[in-house]
């Protein structure tokens, strides 16, 4: 199975870029966006020079619990660049939400409670509410993780969305929110 079918095996439609748009990326915005894939995993990320934004992390059924998923985290860490990345919030009919949520908590990842993210699925139609997750070595603010969400929305996301899929996302004004009084739950705990 090739890297694409793995992801798009494992993450809803409404979160999943087109593989054009993928392919896309990894070609006109090499310098950025880059894959990293193996048998039992698949790593989809963005590096800027003060952070990195996970698209898309995969590991195999097969391999899950043996350490990958660490592993993979790890050698992003060792960038000692902050980590953001979105994620669902807990769904108990989906034991991987809750899962993901454990996993990335053991890693030391915080959830920025001030981060509102509400997208519209060009799949779906429906609205898609995901939660931010970061991991910061400099203990970052929210606000900064924030203004690397939009950057990566205005980069990655919408990078020719028209051209993919007939029509074009939402303004990243639309999309994501910043309210430091903001009282959503906390996912991680």
């Amino acid at each position: 199975m090739n890297w694409y079918d793995k992801l798009n095996q494992y993450f809803p439609i409404e979160e999943m870029k087109s593989q054009d748009h993928m392919e896309t990326l990894l070609r006109e915005k090499a310098k950025i966006y880059h894959k990293d894939e193996g048998i039992h995993h698949v790593l989809m990320y963005v590096e800027l020079e003060d952070f990195i934004f996970i698209d898309y992390l995969f590991v195999s059924q097969e391999s899950r619990g043996q350490g990958l998923g660490r592993k993979l985290i790890e050698k992003l860490k060792r960038k000692r660049k902050s980590i953001v990345l979105e994620v669902e919030p807990i769904n108990y009919k989906d034991s991987d939400t809750e899962k993901r949520l454990k996993f990335y908590k053991r890693e030391g990842f915080k959830h920025a409670s001030s981060i509102g993210y509400r997208r519209r699925s060009l799949a779906t139609k429906q609205i898609n509410e995901l939660e931010i997750l970061y991991w910061s070595p400099s203990e970052q603010s929210e606000e900064e993780i924030y203004n690397a969400m939009k950057k990566t929305y205005e980069m990655v996301h919408t990078y020719k969305d028209k051209e993919f899929y007939g029509q074009s996302y939402e303004n990243v004004e639309d999309v994501l929110s910043f309210d430091p009084d903001r009282t959503n739950k906390d996912e991680l705990k």
